[in-house]
């Protein structure tokens, strides 16, 4: 298990409320080992113009996934995690349902973290294939 505090998906999703993750719904569902999972709507707080999911909110997804998979692998009390550099590519258009998102870790070093993050349509079919990097700072520096 790669985890430093067992992830509790109800306290996670606590932390939702007046947040981006609230507005959009962002929901995490599931935990194992090595992964989190998460779903979003593809609705008109997800839409771009064409009636698309917007990329923005894919990358949303991705980087909440990340951040939060980052955060159970430190301690809290010395360290925080903060996004350095996150890519994303969309290869399929979704106009409505929901995508679910699976974090799982490419790199889980002192200072940084590297998380792929793929995110599916109810189909199973890849819509957004994202990597996030994070840098692992002193908490002090990120109050």
């Amino acid at each position: 298990m790669i985890w430093k505090h067992p992830p509790d998906l109800d306290a996670i999703n606590a932390y939702r409320e007046n947040t981006l993750v609230g507005h959009i719904d962002i929901n995490f569902i599931e935990a194992g080992a090595d992964f989190l999972r998460a779903t979003m709507p593809v609705d008109a707080r997800t839409h771009q113009p064409y009636g698309l999911l917007h990329g923005g909110a894919s990358v949303a997804l991705a980087e909440t996934l990340g951040s939060v998979a980052s955060m159970l692998c430190i301690d809290p009390t010395r360290n925080a995690a903060v996004g350095l550099e996150i890519n994303a590519n969309h290869v399929r258009g979704v106009r409505s349902g929901v995508v679910t998102g699976t974090v799982r870790p490419l790199h889980i070093g002192k200072s940084t973290h590297v998380w792929d993050i793929r995110i599916e349509n109810e189909d199973a079919k890849l819509v957004c294939v994202s990597r996030l990097t994070v840098a692992v700072i002193a908490a002090l520096a990120a109050r």
